[in-house]
């Protein structure tokens, strides 16, 4: 196991050290280098995680959440806290522990003899249940799940079985409930009510309960229409009913449903009632049902808010339970524990104390240099080698090079400035290069350059929005894929898109599909083979198929199930290359005249993995003998016969999968403007040393030099150099830029960054100076910053995860680790290309996320996890030391044990308020409360036909119905006393919903300044840039918004940014032209409402990409 394999090299390690050397740092150190040197064959142990943990005693009479049952003799109830579970007498007094270690334990319940105790726990690395005896003693797991997530035990009335929720991880990473029966001594299992919608299905079974004779089972089931989880949902509406399940004949009833729901069923001893959860109005309220009459009564209606509105896969209520003679219900509410009398509704406290030793890792956090004065370029894409083996090709930073490979000389394959260049492929002659263009004004062409940069010749006969060209094997014919525009890219041309031949003179130009990607030729180029999505699968699929040359005879040739991306024939036509979950593979091919299954696994041929740690546009050498492709800056090549033994010319022990690659990277210049600037007049808030002032300075001078700023302070105290362009500021508010944690939005089409992006340009437009954005398209969103970087593109600075590290099924981003090697791999495909962060996204075990962390530690790397509604996962995911929350916790507040757990980490929190987990998040809010589609300024920037549709006609609620006061309510709670809480504006209104979330803040308690320092220096720290960003002082960078008005007084003043300054460049926010410059703005394609449409193609373009990196809620 890990744990004895660290053990032993931290041994051998300290026995060299004296005891004063050996200082925590070297400690991480030893077990990480541990860590990388054993055999991914070893088990993890997620009790003992390669990294250090450390303790803090927690006394508390409050607990968060806690579910509990009650033993049968009546005489205690065991509760859950905090990851451990716990016994107190029915009367309260102090608790003690059951369990105390690093696992996270929960939901216990008692068998129906007293002497064993079923619960939840991810002890083994995943959530699985556990039985042990009832004073904690002979822990032995039931259930061996590795990918579904296993909740909500209970025991059936003999003992001999327990019931539990099997939640399952369709394309979404969102669990559908099943109910399964297990043996209390083990087994597989047995499926007692399976998804009703199948493997797509997204709708939840849970809260599994016995009647107390054993004949029935009762279960909460999502009965809303539809197979797929929708948010904003309103439980008033029945999202949930109560259904009963004859254990003998297998007969299904609903039994309890109607206005506000029916969840958590919990039958009395006696079988005479059973107890549920039901909102009314607002609030959640504790039911019976009387099955003999049938009548529902309330008992009360002070619950905490149930989970109706959210994901529900840890349960829809903290469970409760009877006293053993069915007179009274003992249930968690408020922090406290409580018991009410069935009969007379007489509700008794129950007060709890508990003594907690919990251990937690210190959270991943690095320094980010922001500004350097060169950077190494990282996004190097569609690499190819010259057929002559001289040079390679490949695109950066919007334009064509070619690298020397001799002399290692990168230089500019053209030399026009007129347009950007994309996707080059060499002729199989070697004398000329394919590529496609674009230009915002002029749209984009499919031309041919000769090797050499000159001689560029237009193939395509009218503009448009072209990809992947590609030359047929005798460099006659050219493919190519055309795609629409009409989201970031202008509209016009956008007929008719698909894949298309063209003679090499440009001549005939004809359609052979209207769909596809990756279009090829190979063999006699008698047809062209592309990658298509299967229609009809469960989740998305891909296969490789061809037509001939009129676009008919259509064959299917190789399936790959969801995992393959790729594929790509040789030119002779006898090999296939294909990229299975990011790395290259090979295989021979041939044709049988149906469609074959192909995969690593498969058995019918030869397969050989080509990449070590990632793959991507492959591309074969002409002779057929070579395969090549890249990843980030580094281009990579494997020969056939270092790949198969029966190749001729084959060594007699081929080599690993290729690790080392040739660079591309090249350094280039950071963008920074040159002389002095002022901003004179105004009111300085400078967020310094924020978390022990409010400094304000008022008739404020800033002075900038070049990109930074180099003085600040009243304006009678400054002199301002005599060269130095002056802003007048009086009346105005000047903050530090806004830095939003937690962005969304697309930064390409189909790989092409406009030269213009009016999603960024909006940002701007609002103050929003830093984004972070935690997922993305890793390519489009890492060139997208280098160009911003360099200073080709308008833009804030921009930093990413990239492709988030999904646990779900999902083509091209599900990310599969089943080892620290695997979390590595991921991770390191992720930093070459630019990441400052990883996403990890529902990864279901919690070994997977600790090995994604522990990785993390080694690559310098920070870990900003998807909340995904879970709450006992998420505050695993704080003691395992993750950078900090992304979204909300689901729960309406957290109490006293929570608190104190969270504010000794350093674990952040970026709520996004609005896209706040749980109930009717705060973007509703505002498209409610405000006329949103006649923002001026945001029509500016963004297209009308966009805004329209989502803001005009929009549906209304009371405020009690809202969910993020809640969060903001306990954010405040968490900021105070020092938790570091920022804004997150997760894309969902450009610009303006980063101050969206400023004011939602101060619905919460937040005064306007504690608001703003969450949307400034508190973001900045908490992603590493602190040191840089963030405040307004000398030193640091030149990131500003001018405000007009007292924002301090009036936060709703905060959206009327004047003037925005990033990297010491000043931008009038009403037109976005630099102030000080000549050059104006060129106008966007919407702009003057010139474009109220966009293609159908596109919709549902931009609507995919959208649900892929999961920025629609």
């Amino acid at each position: 196991m890990y744990k004895n394999l660290i053990n032993v090299a931290l041994f051998s390690t300290m026995l060299s050290l004296s005891a004063d050397a050996f200082s925590r740092v070297e400690l991480q150190k030893a077990k990480q280098n541990a860590l990388t040197e054993e055999s991914s064959e070893a088990e993890w142990d997620v009790l003992n995680p390669p990294f250090n943990l450390n303790e803090v005693t927690i006394n508390t009479d409050e607990t968060t959440w806690s579910s509990l049952d009650v033993s049968p003799n009546g005489e205690k109830f065991v509760f859950d806290m905090l990851g451990d579970l716990y016994v107190s007498s029915i009367g309260g007094g102090e608790a003690t522990s059951l369990t105390q270690d690093f696992a996270w334990n929960i939901q216990p319940t008692f068998s129906p003899d007293g002497k064993k105790i079923a619960f939840i726990s991810d002890r083994g690395g995943m959530s699985n249940v556990w039985v042990m005896n009832s004073d904690g003693s002979n822990l032995v797991q039931v259930t061996k799940e590795k990918n579904n997530l296993i909740h909500s035990p209970k025991w059936s009335p003999d003992g001999q079985y327990i019931v539990a929720n099997k939640g399952i991880m369709s394309s979404r990473s969102i669990p559908a409930g099943e109910i399964w029966l297990y043996h209390h001594s083990g087994g597989d299992g047995m499926v007692l009510k399976k998804r009703v919608h199948g493997n797509p299905d997204q709708k939840n079974i849970a809260d599994p309960a016995f009647s107390p004779d054993g004949k029935y089972l009762y279960y909460t089931q999502d009965v809303s229409p539809g197979s797929t989880f929708d948010y904003n949902r309103d439980p008033l509406k029945s999202i949930f009913a109560i259904t009963r399940y004859d254990m003998n004949t297998g007969e299904e009833e609903r039994y309890i449903s109607g206005t506000g729901g029916a969840v958590v069923p919990t039958p009395s001893p006696d079988g005479k009632q059973i107890a549920f959860i039901r909102r009314v109005k607002e609030k959640t309220g504790l039911f019976v049902k009387d099955i003999a009459t049938g009548v529902e009564s309330l008992l009360y209606l002070k619950l905490e808010r149930d989970m109706q509105e959210g994901f529900g896969s840890e349960g829809y209520f903290p469970y409760f339970d009877w006293m053993p003679n069915s007179k009274r219900i003992v249930f968690w509410t408020g922090g406290k524990f409580h018991s009410i009398d069935v009969k007379t509704q007489a509700v008794k406290d129950i007060p709890v104390s508990v003594k907690a030793t919990v251990k937690y890792a210190d959270a991943v956090r690095f320094d980010v240099d922001v500004a350097p004065e060169k950077f190494a370029v990282k996004m190097a894409r569609w690499a190819q080698k010259s057929p002559n083996g001289q040079n390679i090709v490949f695109q950066a930073l919007g334009k064509l090079y070619i690298k020397e490979i001799k002399s290692g000389k990168v230089k500019r394959l053209t030399r026009q400035n007129d347009h950007d260049e994309y996707y080059p492929r060499y002729s199989h002659d070697g004398k000329k290069i394919v590529f496609t263009t674009w230009n915002d004004k002029d749209l984009g062409s499919v031309r041919t350059v000769s090797a050499s940069g000159r001689s560029e010749k237009v193939i395509s006969k009218e503009p448009g929005h072209f990809i992947e060209p590609s030359f047929s094997t005798d460099d006659k014919l050219i493919t190519y894929n055309k795609k629409t525009g009409g989201y970031l890219l202008a509209p016009e041309y956008s007929v008719e898109p698909g894949i298309y031949t063209a003679t090499v003179k440009g001549e005939k130009h004809r359609r052979v599909a209207k769909n596809g990607s990756a279009p090829h030729f190979a063999g006699d180029n008698s047809r062209v083979y592309f990658t298509e999505s299967v229609s009809g699968s469960d989740y998305p699929e891909q296969q490789l198929v061809s037509v001939d040359l009129n676009g008919e005879d259509k064959r299917e040739h190789l399936y790959g199930g969801d995992k393959i991306a790729e594929y790509r024939l040789s030119p002779d036509k006898k090999w296939i290359a294909f990229v299975y979950q990011y790395k290259a593979y090979v295989a021979p091919f041939t044709e049988i005249g149906q469609k074959q299954d192909i995969g690593p696994k498969s058995t019918t041929i030869p397969i050989k993995q080509l990449s070590d740690r990632a793959g991507e546009y492959l591309t074969w050498r002409s002779d057929s003998q070579a395969i090549s492709w890249y990843h980030a800056a580094t281009y990579y090549e494997r020969e056939l016969k270092e790949a198969f033994a029966f190749v001729p010319g084959a060594a007699e022990d081929l080599p690993d999968p290729v690790t080392e690659g040739m660079s591309l990277s090249f350094e280039q210049k950071t963008d920074k403007p040159s002389g002095y600037k002022a901003l004179v007049g105004g009111t300085v808030v400078t967020m310094r040393d924020a978390n022990n002032q409010q400094e304000i300075i008022e008739d404020a001078v800033v002075v900038i030099k070049d990109n930074k700023i180099v003085e600040v302070g009243k304006r009678a105290d400054i002199t301002i150099p005599n060269n130095a362009l002056k802003i007048d500021t009086t009346g105005k508010t000047i903050l530090p830029g806004l830095i939003d944690a937690h962005a969304h939005g697309s930064q390409g089409s189909n790989e092409i960054i406009p030269e213009q992006n009016w999603n960024m340009y909006s940002a701007l437009a609002f103050g929003v100076t830093t984004i972070h954005d935690p997922s993305n398209d890793t390519s489009e969103i890492f060139a997208a910053s280098e160009l911003q970087k360099a200073g080709k593109r308008v833009a804030p600075r921009t930093y990413s995860t990239g492709t988030i590290i999904y646990g779900a099924e999902a083509l091209g981003y599900k990310a599969i680790i089943n080892s620290y090697e695997d979390a590595l791999t991921h991770l390191r495909r992720l930093k070459d290309a630019g990441a400052i962060s990883v996403k990890s996204y529902n990864q279901p075990r919690r070994d997977q996320r600790q090995q994604i962390l522990a990785a993390a530690r080694e690559l310098n790397l920070m870990v900003v996890p998807e909340g995904g509604g879970k709450y006992q996962q998420n505050i695993s995911m704080l003691v395992d030391g993750h950078t900090g929350l992304e979204h909300s916790l689901p729960i309406a507040r957290g109490y006293q044990d929570l608190t104190a757990l969270w504010v000794e980490t350093e674990f952040g929190y970026t709520p996004t308020f609005v896209v706040s987990y749980g109930g009717l998040m705060g973007e509703e809010y505002w498209y409610d409360r405000t006329e949103v589609w006649k923002n001026e300024r945001l029509l500016r920037y963004t297209p009308s036909f966009l805004l329209d549709r989502r803001a005009i006609r929009r549906p209304t609620a009371p405020d009690n119905q809202y969910n993020h006061v809640f969060v903001a309510q306990y954010a405040k709670t968490l900021r105070d006393k020092g938790v570091s809480v920022h804004i997150g504006a997760h894309g969902q209104r450009e610009g303006l919903a980063a101050h969206w979330e400023l004011w939602l803040m101060t619905q919460g308690g937040f005064t306007p300044w504690e608001a703003l320092r969450g949307g400034t220096i508190d973001g900045a720290t908490h992603l590493g840039m602190g040191k840089q960003l963030g405040s307004i002082e000398a030193g640091k960078l030149a990131d500003m918004m001018i405000i007009d008005g007292d924002v301090l007084t009036d936060i709703r003043r905060s959206e009327y940014v004047t003037y925005t300054v990033i990297n010491g460049r000043i931008y009038d926010a009403a037109t976005m032209n630099e102030v000080g410059s000549k050059t104006k703005r060129p106008a966007f394609f919407f702009e003057n409402n010139n474009t109220l449409f966009m293609p159908e193609a596109t919709q549902q373009s931009i609507q995919q990409k959208s649900e892929k990196h999961h920025w629609v809620h």
